[in-house]
């Protein structure tokens, strides 16, 4: 369990201006975060664009990740989806080597009970030849994960953490002061991360990360002084990340950095807004 301690860096999946996908940019990013100190990736998740992703793609893209990571720290790949037949057929499909666990969001769109959340993550977990990380974020899925519910998943032998992002500390309370000794619960909010640590959380799946590893390092692995202050030093950016939705914010900033060569995304997104973006250049020079 220590290999998903500290930061996960959910990376962005960079295209070129005709929107294919852009290898070069994704290998100078993995260079980037994983010199920079990142403890693992994570792959295919909502800020990779998975959800406009061709299954073709999705194979090329892991592929890539592997063998520019070249085994210097774990890779985790986000399969999920509203349909439990259809990830359970994705998992089936899907070339496990090199993948150290799979992070899975809770059924979005059908709005499930917590008995059908519990039933869709057990199938998941029964099925998946690697260790499985649930994922909550009510603001997406409309359906939150109550702390009984994943209280209840945590003692399955495949389920071996939470990427907690409903945003609701004391919810993630309930979880901590329940949850077995090994259990490892994940901020799904880069600005939360600390105090997420603080009540047992052992580190965060991040945006951020994607453009400040070296700060996040300080934020899961320094001592409380100095991961206070690596908290506070993204307050400026940490919002305008989301103004106009997930990845474009991320993808900007790392244009403005020179790590990526175009901050295009897929529809239905569309890339930063001229002022989002001058807004974004000016937090980062700040």
């Amino acid at each position: 369990m220590n290999a998903f301690k500290g930061t996960g860096v959910a990376l962005i999946t960079p295209f070129h201006d005709d929107h294919r996908i852009d290898f070069d940019s994704l290998k100078q990013l993995i260079d980037h975060v994983v010199s920079g100190g990142v403890d693992y990736l994570v792959v295919l998740g909502t800020t990779g664009e998975a959800a406009t992703l061709t299954s073709a793609e999705k194979k090329q893209v892991l592929k890539a990740c592997l063998e520019y990571n070249d085994g210097r720290v774990p890779v985790v790949l986000g399969i999920g989806g509203n349909n439990t037949q259809a990830v359970l057929d994705e998992i089936e499909s899907t070339d496990f080597y090199g993948v150290a666990a799979i992070l899975s969001v809770s059924p979005y769109y059908n709005k499930p009970s917590q008995a059908g959340i519990i039933a869709h993550y057990t199938a998941i977990a029964d099925a998946s030849p690697a260790p499985v990380i649930l994922y909550n974020i009510p603001g997406r899925t409309m359906s939150n994960m109550t702390a009984s519910t994943t209280l209840k998943l945590s003692h399955h032998p495949n389920i071996i953490g939470m990427k907690e992002a409903s945003g609701n500390l004391e919810q993630c309370m309930q979880i901590a002061a329940g949850m077995p000794k090994d259990f490892l619960l994940l901020s799904g909010d880069d600005l939360l991360t600390k105090a997420m640590m603080s009540i047992g959380g052992s580190g965060v799946i991040s945006v951020l990360a994607n453009a400040f590893p070296l700060t996040f390092k300080t934020l899961t692995h320094g001592d409380s002084v100095s991961a206070l202050e690596a908290c506070f030093s993204l307050l400026d950016l940490n919002g305008l990340m989301y103004t106009e939705g997930n990845p474009v914010g991320i993808k900007n900033l790392l244009l403005h950095m020179g790590i990526i060569s175009s901050d295009q995304v897929r529809l239905p997104m569309l890339r930063a807004s001229l002022e989002l973006s001058n807004q974004i250049k000016s937090a980062y020079q700040k």
